[in-house]
């Protein structure tokens, strides 16, 4: 069966028990399974038609839960909507309808940028990366956009054939964070001619051709050390420039994360102004600690068997659960106020009975030097270089910052009252990504996405600055 309906078998099979017929059955899969212009090619839809009586068997354990919501339209409160065709293709026409700024996102990773920019009311014109699971991710979290507008592939391509992939004509912002390998050569070579930077010099090339009025750049912090170059670079093509170092933790994030942010434009405004209302919206805004973010998750325990990602149970966790009862102020804010029915990527990982000791014997704010795991310690020798080889995070403080380095192991990230390593869903939060929000590809790659993420709520405040700058700048 074709992974979107085994997604959708796996959600509605949490609230089995509500028996539909034939005709409600047939029903919600005509919806979910609908044959658009875009799908008649897609395996799910030739799928259901060849098998249409099986799959009406299969799946009337499972409707009934939905059906009623389905026969009334009451698509904002079913949990698969984003997974059924009926829904993407009238959320779809509807975005084209309504009037708002349009971005693009190279390098786009699953999302976070995007769905800062989402949240200010933008509408994607494209979104582009090399890795496929990131492409699925944000495919199924937009519903509102036409998948081949979410494009999994080299920049390169994409922009020789950037008409068939931009949504719309113009683009308002374009947004990415283009790795730079070479910027520590940037003393004896500039930053665009370094071989290892291609993929910087095609962030410029999709720049130069699709117009922006503004650019967004995201970076790590030593990208303040080639400031001056960039500028130059970006100049180039006519684009001012500006860069300042800001730490999402000044934006509502419970997260210590440092990021070089670049905002340029080419219609004449003073790129330090809108940085300026930036750092405005930051002092307008709640700080949050670790414990805000966990709040409410389910307790859960390390899997004690190696290599079965893709065995689930209670003790575990699932990649679709029941969502939680209660909220605070920080999730209802990551959520958009949105009733949550699922809690996506919650599921611990594989820990030895070794890590398992350890996690338990650490207090929050230990380390791999702490004199109570000295026995046990597996790089004792070494335990000024690995010092934070285990690291047990404080629930009252910020987290440190999330990386991609989770997918190999969360020995860095314990939880503060658990035996075991953060799941991907607490990452996401941490991230400021809303509940709702679910991560395709396997286990370790939605570690990998989280983890390279821009916290979606210092995306959202880049672009509700743009955004007031634009509207400011046409009503003037």
């Amino acid at each position: 069966m074709h992974k979107d309906l085994e997604e959708i078998k796996k959600l509605l099979s949490l609230f089995s028990g509500y028996i539909s017929s034939y005709e409600e059955t047939e029903y919600v899969l005509d919806q979910i399974c609908k044959l658009t212009e875009e799908e008649s090619k897609k395996i799910k839809t030739v799928e259901y038609e060849e098998n249409k009586d099986r799959m009406i068997e299969f799946f009337s354990d499972y409707v009934g839960i939905i059906a009623k919501q389905c026969r009334e339209g009451k698509c904002n409160e079913c949990f698969v909507s984003k997974w059924c065709n009926a829904y993407r293709e009238h959320m779809q026409a509807k975005e084209l309808e309504r009037e708002g700024l349009t971005y693009a996102d190279f390098f786009c990773g699953a999302g976070g940028l995007s769905w800062g920019f989402h949240r200010a009311g933008y509408k994607m014109s494209l979104a582009n990366d090399i890795q496929d699971c990131c492409v699925d991710t944000i495919a199924i979290n937009h519903p509102e956009v036409p998948e081949k507008h979410v494009i999994a592939g080299d920049i390169n391509d994409v922009l020789n054939k950037i008409e068939e992939f931009s949504r719309y004509t113009e683009i308002d912002v374009v947004a990415g964070g283009p790795p730079c390998q070479g910027f520590s050569m940037a003393n004896r070579q500039r930053l665009i001619d370094d071989p290892r930077n291609h993929l910087y010099k095609s962030f410029i090339k999709a720049i130069n051709i699709l117009r922006p009025k503004f650019f967004v750049m995201e970076n790590v912090r030593g990208m303040l050390g080639v400031k001056d170059q960039i500028v130059q670079d970006f100049a180039a093509i006519g684009y001012t420039a500006s860069a300042h170092l800001m730490n999402a933790k000044d934006f509502g994030v419970p997260q210590n994360r440092e990021r070089v942010i670049f905002i340029g434009n080419r219609i004449g405004v003073d790129n330090e102004s809108v940085f300026k209302r930036v750092f405005l919206m930051g002092t307008q805004v709640q700080s949050v600690v670790l414990k805000d973010a966990l709040d409410n998750m389910p307790c859960l325990s390390a899997k004690r068997i190696p290599n079965n990602t893709e065995v689930e149970d209670s003790e575990s966790g699932y990649t679709f659960g029941i969502y939680p009862k209660n909220s605070n102020d920080y999730i209802q804010r990551i959520n958009g106020g949105r009733r949550q029915y699922i809690l996506f990527n919650h599921k611990a990982r594989y820990n030895n009975d070794r890590d398992i000791e350890i996690f338990s014997r650490l207090n929050p704010g230990d380390n791999s030097a702490d004199p109570k795991i000295a026995d046990i310690m597996p790089y004792k020798r070494r335990e000024k270089i690995f010092k934070d080889k285990y690291f047990k995070l404080e629930p009252n403080k910020l987290c440190k910052t999330i990386t991609a380095h989770m997918k190999y192991d969360c020995n860095m990230y314990i939880h503060p009252f658990q035996a075991r390593g953060l799941t991907p869903r607490e990452a996401a939060r941490i991230q400021s990504f809303p509940d709702d929000y679910f991560f395709r590809g396997s286990y370790t790659k939605t570690y990998m996405q989280v983890g390279n993420s821009v916290p979606p709520l210092l995306g959202e405040v880049l672009a509700k600055a743009i955004k007031e700058t634009i509207e400011a700048e046409v009503n003037s």
